[in-house]
């Protein structure tokens, strides 16, 4: 399983889990793993470092979305797919050692394959903001 591969299981999670709002995350991502027949470590420390990262990180991160987000809209009227784009792609600009590039590069192509027609300039947008301020 490479990095793109790892990201994108880990997305996937971190949708299921805002639509599910579920309390247990640990459970949640045991569950996953199994369903998703995921058995390798690097995968699975990756995702759960991701998910409980920003769970952790929650306040700040959903912060930063909402101050970067045009002065009319508000975080709930982002659809949940670019919400979970944009958190794994926060999460890891903020709080692990990735490149933005790689990370903002990572987090269009997501929207691409999972969003609307608007969500790959929309999370590119916010990413940008984000990193230039």
């Amino acid at each position: 399983m490479n990095r793109t591969a790892i990201r994108e299981s880990a997305f996937k999670l971190i949708y299921s889990l805002e639509i599910q709002k579920q309390n247990d995350l640990k459970e949640q991502i045991d569950v996953y793993f199994e369903s998703e027949n995921i058995e390798n470590k690097e995968a699975k420390e990756y995702i759960e470092d991701a998910v409980l990262g920003i769970e952790n990180y929650k306040e700040e991160i959903l912060g930063l979305i909402e101050k970067n987000l045009k002065s009319d809209w508000k975080i709930d009227r982002i659809s949940k797919i670019d919400l979970a784009i944009l958190k794994l792609a926060i999460y890891e600009i903020k709080y692990k050692e990735i490149p933005f590039k790689v990370v903002i590069n990572e987090a269009v192509e997501l929207a691409k394959k999972y969003g609307e027609d608007s969500s790959k300039n929309f999370v590119n947008g916010i990413l940008a903001s984000i990193v230039n301020k």
